[in-house]
């Protein structure tokens, strides 16, 4: 694997977007801290020298479509604009007109269908079954930094540039009965339950209920980003006893 070959070829297809737009800014720097985190997992997994690469590589191009998303849409939100992981490997793969394809600026064939397979279905709700256990431990890798770095996003990030929405609306929003539910099934929030604002920032907390490697869980802990989405504050009775109820129950749970 020429790292500098791929970070390069990342470079130079960003250089394209709107750098100024937070937005942008945002998934570059999410790209990278997700690239970094897919190496340190994988060199606590018991996988090749090469597949450590690889899961690096992953991670590097993981969010690829988030930026031809945002140009065309502004926004991150799949459901009113389009699945950001189908997108990107779409723009990996997809032949221009002289027949060449993005993915060959990073890298040379061999794991093509692999890597297809882990950017379509990174942010996927469930992996698809019958992945052989390859694919399936540098998926679950890159799935699992992932969400510990949209943990991070979420502490240093304005909120709207994550939700689409104000402070103000966040702090004021409701919790559904149904998501509260599945978080104490220790579950992911599947998308269609989620209604209100503090729904979907519960989903992300809930991303800690399903993380794989141990190494994934110690590095939640490390860097403290879980229980500071657990400790905000919330305008609505309701909504704040319902959050700390959550927070007590998944601190006692995963050590945090």
């Amino acid at each position: 694997m020429d790292k500098d070959r791929a970070l390069e070829a990342f470079r130079s297809y960003v250089s394209a977007y709107d750098a100024s737009n937070p937005r942008i800014a945002l998934k570059v720097e999410h790209t990278l801290h997700v690239t970094e985190l897919c190496e340190r997992i994988a060199r606590s997994a018991d996988i090749a020298a090469a597949d450590i690469d690889l899961a690096w590589l992953l991670g590097l191009l993981h969010d690829i479509g988030r930026f031809e998303q945002v140009r065309r849409f502004d926004t991150f939100a799949d459901a009113r604009s389009v699945s950001h992981a189908a997108l990107g490997a779409e723009v990996l793969f997809e032949r221009d007109a002289t027949g060449s394809q993005l993915i060959r600026s990073f890298c040379e064939e061999g794991d093509d269908e692999l890597i297809r397979t882990a950017v379509a279905t990174h942010s996927s709700y469930r992996l698809p079954e019958g992945l052989d256990p390859r694919t399936r431990t540098l998926c679950e890798i890159l799935r699992d930094a992932d969400k510990i770095d949209i943990l991070r996003v979420n502490c240093i990030c304005p909120i709207e540039a994550i939700y689409g929405v104000s402070e103000a609306d966040m702090r004021a929003s409701a919790v559904s009965e149904e998501c509260v539910r599945i978080f104490y099934q220790h579950r992911c929030l599947p998308r269609g339950v989620r209604r209100h604002n503090a729904d979907i920032m519960l989903g992300h907390i809930c991303f800690a209920w399903e993380i794989v490697f141990d190494e994934s869980l110690a590095i939640v802990r490390e860097q403290g980003h879980l229980a500071q989405m657990l400790s905000r504050t919330w305008e609505l009775p309701q909504t704040q006893n319902a959050f700390d109820q959550m927070a007590r129950h998944m601190r006692a749970e995963l050590g945090i």
